[in-house]
């Protein structure tokens, strides 16, 4: 059995000194952050309205009401205390990596870039779902496809343009796609119907709790991918957890209210409450004007979604280069707007080879193998705290090993029902991708090992180990 030595030597600093190129890039602040991370997460109400027809008004609002607690406030707390902890782009990459070492680092990578990259297919997709309300000719065939493609590949150039030019239009944006549902709660408040919130659903409709669950989830995770943004932010030990917690109760305040207002405001058959059914309802509460408004607020929120969603799964594949988990070429900034070019160039032709796919598969895919990186994520953070007992921690959640634990496991429980319940195409899909994952790994020590690309050297940004075993 190995005995613990504090080491003679204090630990190094987490990252070395940044160029002199580095120090003069504006930096993230707080309120951008603040959109940047709901954007990563929401986006607002759009996309909960399958929760009501798979289960019914009464379970949706308590899923809503619920989830946040089980779910989002532990992923937002790992987040906070790590970001702070290991301030460098690459986020929870770097945190498996400390942790576990490269194979964990690596297969985290992979894992979270293929959930991002896939999330970020459904919000053109989800865009389009409200445009052809008003413009039926893209329900379907060539417009459609070319919609989808022109959209994306448009969006991909904006995001090139700069992380502080996504930030401020994240908060343009997200005003503007918030005011027209907080305009319909207030106008609905007279026609509510308390009841109705009690409901059930209909009777002989089933509940369908794979949609149910998987609806839940894909509205309220993925708070920690603005992580691989952290050498982005100005300040970041103060800023994250600052900028995680005011993101949290605007992201439930943006989908509670609403969803209590329509539900209690409107009764229809349970079958009509699909994705983009929150218009129809805004025309049934106060007239087609407001259903416009948020027609043209959704495609706003999709941009604002995939932008966001797009730095961070660019920015971790800057990080992963500076880890050395991927080559350096992979880190190259453009010179005119200092973005990881190359970073944002992959995730963008990802994303349109899975943009085809069916949008309940896009969402259920992300969802299990976004739960097999969430459980090495816990995983990582309670052993980090066990494995670095004094490292510094800027913030730090106030419970011991065990109580992490604790915290840990129940999210945990619900990622276990999240893969327990997935189709078989999800099933195969998935382990498709984490055996592509595993073959990635050992291809990028072969080119290591014959010298075909230029790595940089992980231990340069390795934080110094913190004990010595004998």
């Amino acid at each position: 059995m190995g005995l613990e030595i504090l080491s003679e030597k204090p630990p190094s600093p987490p990252h070395p000194p940044p160029p002199a190129a580095a120090t003069t890039r504006k930096k993230l602040t707080l309120i951008p952050l603040i959109f940047l991370i709901y954007f990563e997460v929401a986006g607002g109400p759009y996309g909960e309205e399958p929760a009501v027809q798979a289960a019914g008004p009464l379970l949706a609002i308590l899923g809503f009401l619920i989830f946040p607690f089980i779910w989002s406030i532990p992923e937002a707390l790992v987040t906070a205390e790590l970001s702070t902890t290991f301030p460098g782009n690459g986020g929870f990459v770097i945190w498996a990596h400390k942790a576990f070492g490269p194979f964990c680092g690596s297969l985290m990578g992979s894992w979270k870039f293929l959930t991002g990259v896939i999330n970020i297919a459904a919000f053109p997709i989800l865009c389009i779902d409200y445009l052809e309300k008003l413009f039926p000719v893209f329900s379907s065939g060539a417009p459609r496809t070319l919609a989808i493609l022109l959209s994306t590949v448009f969006l991909s150039l904006v995001n090139y343009t700069g992380l502080n030019i996504v930030g401020f239009a994240a908060i343009m944006l997200g005003v503007i796609s918030l005011f027209p549902f907080l305009l319909m709660s207030v106008i609905a408040i007279p026609q509510i119907r308390p009841h109705r919130w009690i409901s059930l659903g209909q009777k002989g409709v089933s509940k369908d709790w794979n949609l149910f669950f998987n609806t839940l989830f894909w509205n309220l995770n993925f708070w920690d991918t603005v992580s691989t943004m952290a050498g982005e932010v100005e300040n970041p030990k103060k800023t994250f957890p600052a900028a995680l917690f005011s993101s949290v109760i605007l992201t439930c305040l943006a989908y509670i209210i609403p969803l209590m207002a329509v539900t209690g405001a409107v009764s229809v058959d349970q079958s009509e409450w699909e994705s983009g059914f929150m218009a129809v309802a805004a025309e049934m509460i106060s007239g087609k004007w407001l259903k416009i408004w948020i027609e043209i607020g959704a495609v706003l929120s999709g941009i604002g979604l995939f932008e966001a969603q797009l730095s961070s799964c660019a920015y971790q594949v800057l990080g992963m280069s500076e880890l050395g988990v991927l080559p350096r070429f992979f880190g190259v900034r453009s010179k005119w707007f200092d973005t990881p070019w190359v970073g944002i160039l992959i995730s963008t032709l990802i994303t349109l080879s899975v943009s085809q796919m069916d949008f309940t598969d896009i969402v259920a895919s992300a969802n299990f193998i976004y739960s097999l990186g969430m459980l090495l994520e816990f995983a990582s953070f309670v052993w980090l705290r066990r494995k670095f007992p004094t490292l510094p921690r800027p913030y730090k959640v106030p419970l011991r090993v065990p109580g992490l634990v604790v915290m840990c496991m129940v999210p945990s429980a619900f990622l276990v029902v999240i893969m327990v319940i997935a189709t078989k195409i999800v099933f195969l899909v998935s382990g498709l991708m984490t055996v592509g994952a595993v073959l990635w790994y050992f291809l990028m020590n072969y080119c290591k090992l014959k010298g075909w690309f230029v790595f940089a050297n992980g231990d340069e940004n390795e934080k110094g180990d913190e004990t010595l075993s004998s």
